[in-house]
């Protein structure tokens, strides 16, 4: 049948091409519809539980994405003429900034004080040139003295200022993000341009979403053109002709754009796991086109011409690269199950790749490698030492045994040494101007990790009461008693400060109102005096019955974050029973997603597990041997994290969706052993050793080049700016070595271990 098919697509080879190439640029045109997501939401899924509570805090007291500006004076000195000149007209001209609402900074900080009965509420900079000496000194002593200010807006030591711009973004466009950072780094250069006193650094989170579009395109332009380039040499050396390299080459180009044509249709926005989908589709494309290219190449160098050639090494081919595909699909199809959308949209395209692979390799390939001349009759590059290492493993087959089982046991041990952590600014490697900026500013001036805890009384207007500012202020300062909390921005201390101001600024008034009323009143005289955007909205909800508190933190691991937000949630339940707290900030959401992430996969594993196992127990008709598959399949990845415990120890998001995708890959070396392994059992009669010397003669390299290719594949993903693709890159080439270590040693050794009945040979059979 496969070989009736394979002559009717070389007599219509022309027709089989062009209607290939058709459909392949019917399936890129939707590429035009893709853009890039520069949202970190996009990592959340929609009854993701820590982003429902971020939009509800968000809801409650207005969103709060904002660009920092990070202003450092060579001078050393913030509180000088210059320096103070310089915030004061990036406060002024960053109120310009798209979608913004809020501009803060030490010179338009409200200041209140006290004249007679008289509340005084106005800029705490208001002329930066008509200072004096002793001004500025007083200045200084109100910024460093100011919870509001110190640790946020100004450091201690009165090196280092910011200006914080909120915007809140609507979320109906793609370009609001790269709309709001161009112009503040358009700001930033002018600022500059006119001022070369100062230095200026932006950070915040609307620069990090940015940073994640901007990571992608630089993984374009850097990697793809590295790995089209290998993918070409490779081929060309191991093929020794130009058609062959040619025709893969340019299948490869159509699963690519096919899949990622087919993504912009179906309105998947591009993210930095998305973008290292095209590396996955061209190294595994490949692996088909090798075992078609190489028993081809094979049949010719024993004399058969071309197109005999092409359909002796589609027979023999079709159904293990059919079964390579559906595996392979399948893991990547498990990454639906984890939590974050933009690996359920790379699993889906990377999916779609590798389907696309197989039909090009079906159709299109032999179609245009029939139409190409074939030069040579030689075989392909390394076929002896392929024969010579099989011949290694028959004669040590006991002790690679054994040696396998003792290595693999070893490694398995040290697993559990793995660390479910994250730290999501280090998604980003230092190579990108955000991370750069953020380690910058969390030494310098401020965190960028910060945590908001909404604090509720079921009441209206229930915050002026006087116990509930009394647990507001004590929870405030628990949080500043913790060694983590860089700075808390709470609403007691401006309590404090109006109650002062109104008894005549008088230090021992700096303390919280006795009385419900009093509160408010001052809370109300404060709000009708504040200019518009600098309100108190930010901190109090409409109907002040909740307020929320701030935190910064320094740059933590995701189990730290748990373990603070805990301990901060446990505290309020046991010490103020009658606020209702939660919590909400993208610091908790992306700590609580890695370990979310893993049980999530946990169960989508499991269930490939299970379709791959039926696949291959249908494929190689045997449950013996498709019980002995699953040990060289399930070995690697396991060995993989052991290595991982040992070297790096800390497992992210990027890492929890290995075991799963990788699943799928390594399955092929195996499908392609089994194959040729059975075709020499039960089509030629061969006993075990001399059927696994078969299968390496007949497959043994076509193993190593595709190997070596997706080893390389993933290498070269490994050097994203992006630490989740990096490090999945990089397990996933530990992964696949030892799957390629453990098919040529291991699976051969538990063939010959457990080699069952011979087969008398067919007829017609050598």
């Amino acid at each position: 049948m496969i070989e009736s098919y394979t002559r009717w697509i070389i007599r219509w080879r022309y027709l089989v091409v062009l209607v290939t190439l058709a459909l392949t640029f019917a399936a890129a045109s939707g590429g035009r519809f893709l853009g890039f997501s520069n949202d970190y939401r996009m990592f959340f899924g929609e009854d993701n539980p820590q982003l429902l509570a971020f939009e509800k805090m968000q809801a409650t007291f207005n969103k709060n994405d904002n660009v920092m500006f990070v202003i450092t004076p060579k001078s050393g000195k913030v509180f000088s003429k210059e320096t103070l000149t310089v915030i004061k007209d990036i406060t002024h001209e960053a109120w310009q900034t798209p979608f913004s609402t809020r501009v803060d900074s030490i010179t338009n900080h409200q200041h209140t004080t006290a004249e007679e009965d008289d509340l005084i509420v106005d800029d705490l900079v208001v002329d930066p040139d008509s200072l004096t000496d002793s001004d500025l000194l007083k200045i200084q002593s109100i910024a460093i003295n100011e919870p509001m200010l110190v640790h946020r807006l100004i450091s201690p030591d009165s090196k280092f200022a910011g200006v914080n711009v909120t915007v809140q973004l609507p979320g109906k466009a793609l370009d609001e993000v790269p709309k709001t950072v161009a112009f503040a780094r358009q700001l930033k250069q002018t600022m500059l341009d006119k001022y070369p006193e100062v230095e200026i650094r932006l950070v915040g989170m609307a620069v990090m979403n940015n940073a994640f579009p901007e990571a992608s395109k630089d993984d374009v332009v850097n990697l793809y053109p590295l790995a089209l380039g290998f993918i070409v040499l490779t081929l060309f050396i191991l093929l020794r002709g130009l058609s062959g390299t040619i025709a893969t080459f340019i299948m490869i180009i159509m699963c690519i754009v096919t899949a990622m044509g087919l993504a912009g249709w179906s309105g998947i926005l591009l993210s930095p796991p998305v973008m290292s989908a095209p590396i996955m589709i061209l190294t595994m494309a490949i692996a088909d086109a090798v075992h078609l290219l190489v028993t081809m190449r094979h049949e010719l160098a024993i004399g058969l011409d071309k197109n005999k050639a092409i359909v002796e090494s589609m027979r023999i081919n079709f159904r293990p690269i059919f079964v390579t595909s559906l595996t392979t699909v399948l893991g990547f199809l498990s990454l639906n199950f984890s939590d974050a959308p933009p690996f359920h949209d790379l699993g889906n395209i990377a999916s779609i790749g590798v389907a696309a692979a197989f039909i090009f390799s079906v159709t299109f390939l032999p179609a245009i490698v029939s139409i190409l001349p074939a030069t040579g009759k030689k075989e392909v590059a390394g076929k002896q030492m392929m024969t010579r290492f099989g011949e290694f493993v028959i004669a040590k087959q006991k002790p690679l045994l054994v040696g396998n089982a003792l290595i693999i046991i070893v490694l398995a041990t040290f697993v559990p040494l793995n660390e479910l952590n994250d730290q999501f600014v280090n998604y980003f490697d230092e190579s990108i101007e955000f991370r750069r900026d953020s380690d910058y500013a969390a030494e310098n001036l401020t965190g960028v990790y910060y945590i908001d805890y909404a604090l509720g009384t079921e009441e209206s207007g229930g915050i002026s009461d006087p116990d509930y500012l009394a647990n507001v202020a004590k929870f405030s300062q628990y949080l500043r008693s913790q060694p983590e909390v860089i700075h808390v921005q709470t609403i007691s201390d401006t309590f404090k400060r109006l109650n002062k101001n109104m008894h005549g600024d008088d230090p021992a008034w700096q303390r919280l109102p006795e009385e419900r009323n009093l509160a408010a009143q001052y809370l109300l005289l404060y709000e009708m005096s504040l200019p518009y955007g600098l309100d108190l909205n930010n901190q109090i909800d409409v109907d002040k019955s909740a307020t929320k508190v701030a935190v910064t933190i320094q740059t933590l691991t995701s189990n730290e974050v748990i373990a603070f937000d805990d301990a901060a949630i446990r505290w309020l339940n046991e010490n103020t029973p009658s606020i209702k707290p939660y919590t909400g900030s993208p610091t908790i959401m992306f700590a609580h997603l890695g370990k979310r992430n893993i049980n999530s996969m946990l169960t989508g594993t499991t269930v490939a597990l299970i379709l791959i196992s039926a696949v291959l127990v249908f494929f190689l008709g045997s449950l013996k041997y498709g019980f002995i598959s699953l040990l060289p399949n399930l070995t690697p990845a396991l060995a993989a994290f052991g290595i991982w415990g040992i070297t790096v120890g800390q497992v992210g998001i990027g890492l929890s969706i290995v075991t799963g995708m990788t699943l799928g890959i390594v399955v092929d070396d195996t499908v392609h052993f089994l194959s040729k392994y059975l075709r020499a059992r039960r089509e030629k009669g061969l006993n075990a050793e001399d059927a696994v010397r078969y299968a390496f003669n007949n497959v043994g390299l076509a193993l190593l080049v595709t190997s070596v290719v997706l080893i390389t594949g993933f290498m070269i993903m490994a050097q994203s700016h992006f630490y989740i693709n990096s490090s999945m890159g990089l397990l996933t080439s530990v992964v696949i070595a030892l799957a390629l270590i453990i098919d040529l040693t291991l699976l051969p050794a538990l063939l010959m271990k457990f080699p069952g009945r011979t087969f008398a040979a067919k007829a017609g059979e050598k």
